[in-house]
């Protein structure tokens, strides 16, 4: 008898027979339906090849006095993520939609690489913070996606230029934050998926076809990952993933837009989406620059979720509880286009509020403190 279908191919037949079941529902929502459902399952299957592939090539994660991992763990997860979300474009955008989205996919692809090379070790981490994540922002405005809030503040010949500028440190900030999120087993990939969900819905709501079903696949790729980087992790992501994700996240919060909307809610909402990552970016920048540490220069065990491993949370738990963090501020990204401007402000005051005493009271938590580099001796 000859040897039954593999897995693999099982699976991708289901996904274009649940194609071809989603486009006979042409609305908003079977669209994003099955951008989610490609994504999930491609990202969830290609993992499995992918980690064979890392562990033949030698690109594997060994664990050192900065990793919370005891055993070599392959990296090239990312190549699975980015492949989940690719095919969901593929099979779900039509010829305009790709072409609309041509310009974000091209610089979403150049993080990845830069991402990969960094994991291989071809790369200063300078290059891929002062090159490679600008350039990809550069992309991103001359396809046109970019912040729209000087230019409605001030107007004018300075409001574009401004806006230009706001964008490439929203987009190199967010995709740096990722970068050093990937630092504990399904915590880079789930404070991704938990932005994404509200993302969708926002997207959703506001009838915005192209980044909902961007929003969509990006959350599907992250889930699906999961299922193999949830701890105990099979397969990291690597900075080729986090990177991937976290421009994406930076593009996709771009791109939102409100018609009924305050403009300081529809400011507000993006940053509230991705207040996790920014909160602990914020805590490692203030807790190493205190101690004489350049932030995005000095890993160590001293993100939010190594403290709160220390205060009794446990690996998981700490994971766990980024999520939920994720989750209230997304929930109030969601609430605050809904509010007029005094509430708006006064939920994005009391969250940032919130956040500043978090700040202060894991500060004072127990963390592993990095040593300074002593200068060589002349």
């Amino acid at each position: 008898m000859g040897a039954g279908p593999k897995p693999a191919t099982s699976v991708f037949t289901g996904i274009l027979a649940l194609a071809s079941f989603f486009r006979t529902s042409k609305g908003l929502m079977g669209a994003g339906l099955l951008a989610f459902v490609i994504a999930l399952s491609a990202s969830m299957v290609l993992t499995v090849p992918v980690r064979a592939l890392a562990i033949r090539v030698g690109m594997v994660d060994l664990p050192g006095p900065r990793k919370v991992h005891l055993t070599p763990i392959p990296l090239l997860g990312g190549l699975a993520i980015y492949a989940g979300v690719m095919l969901a474009i593929l099979v779900v955008f039509d010829g305009p939609a790709r072409a609309q989205s041509f310009g974000i996919v091209t610089a979403a692809t150049l993080v990845g690489i830069v991402g990969f090379m960094d994991d291989r070790g071809m790369l200063h981490h300078q290059i891929k913070l002062f090159l490679g994540m600008p350039l990809s922002a550069i992309i991103l405005l001359v396809s046109g996606v970019r912040a729209n809030v000087f230019n409605v503040l001030l107007g004018g010949n300075a409001g574009p230029w401004l806006d230009a500028v706001l964008t490439v440190v929203w987009v190199v900030g967010i995709t740096a934050s990722f970068s050093i999120l990937d630092h504990m087993d399904g915590l880079c990939a789930g404070v991704a998926a938990m932005a994404s969900i509200f993302i969708v819905m926002l997207a959703y709501l506001n009838g915005q076809t192209i980044l909902t079903i961007l929003a969509a696949a990006t959350l599907g790729a992250a889930t699906g990952f999961l299922r193999w980087n949830f701890k105990p992790a099979k397969i990291f992501m690597g900075d080729s993933g986090a990177m991937f994700l976290g421009f994406l996240m930076a593009t996709l919060a771009l791109k939102l837009r409100f018609e009924h909307s305050t403009n300081l809610a529809g400011w507000l909402a993006p940053v509230l989406i991705l207040s996790a990552t920014i909160f602990d970016t914020t805590l490692v920048t203030i807790s190493r620059s205190r101690r004489g540490l350049l932030p995005f220069a000095t890993p160590g065990k001293d993100h939010s979720a190594h403290r709160l491993a220390n205060l009794g949370f446990g690996q998981r738990g700490a994971v766990l509880a980024m999520y939920f963090a994720g989750a209230v501020c997304g929930t109030a990204g969601v609430v605050v286009t809904y509010l007029p401007t005094f509430w708006a402000a006064l939920l994005g005051v009391f969250v940032f509020a919130a956040m500043l005493i978090a700040i202060a009271v894991l500060e004072q938590a127990p963390y592993e403190q990095q040593k300074k580099k002593e200068a060589p001796a002349s």
